[in-house]
């Protein structure tokens, strides 16, 4: 388990590897309670895996741009050769309507405002919305349900643009 939040773990991201891929673990940076990166020695690039959970909608736009900042600074400190996977709770809808090479079909509900600014933040980094390209089964659509199921959500990968590319 590599973490990166408070002594208390009561915040925080996390990344749990199983026993062959820990062996792969070169580095891991705890930038803040919000953001984890880890290098996994890869052939023939290395795969940074960053980890992060957004503010929610109780934060301030302030701080959502302070959080994008830091993301942006974590993101360019990478060597620029090496896989880069985002794994994210950005706490954003991104809606189930194709935006150019971002979004895809297969999203969930409307778009709101943090979805809107998650898109824009992909469109400067060339990033697509991974998961909402592809059609998942009805019992693996949502990856959290509120208590008395009033709101459902699903969890929000990123990939560059051209990875699927041949």
């Amino acid at each position: 388990m590599v973490y990166s939040g408070g002594n208390e773990h009561e915040k925080g991201v996390g990344i749990l590897l199983d026993t062959e891929h820990s062996k792969s673990l070169h580095g891991y940076w705890p930038v803040n309670e919000r953001i984890l990166v880890v290098k996994l020695s890869g052939k023939p690039f290395d795969i940074y895996v960053i980890q992060i959970y957004a503010p929610t909608s109780e934060h301030s736009d302030d701080e959502i741009e302070k959080f994008y900042e830091k993301l942006d600074n974590v993101k360019g400190n990478l060597n620029t050769q090496d896989v880069k996977i985002v794994m994210v709770d950005f706490n954003a809808k991104v809606g189930n309507e194709k935006i150019e090479d971002t979004v895809g079909p297969h999203g969930i509900g409307d778009i709101n405002a943090r979805g809107e600014r998650l898109v824009e933040w992909c469109g400067e980094h060339d990033y697509s919305i991974t998961n909402t390209w592809f059609r998942n089964y009805p019992r693996s659509f949502w990856t959290w349900m509120s208590p008395g199921d009033r709101v459902r959500t699903k969890s929000i990968l990123l990939s560059p643009q051209n990875a699927f590319e041949m």
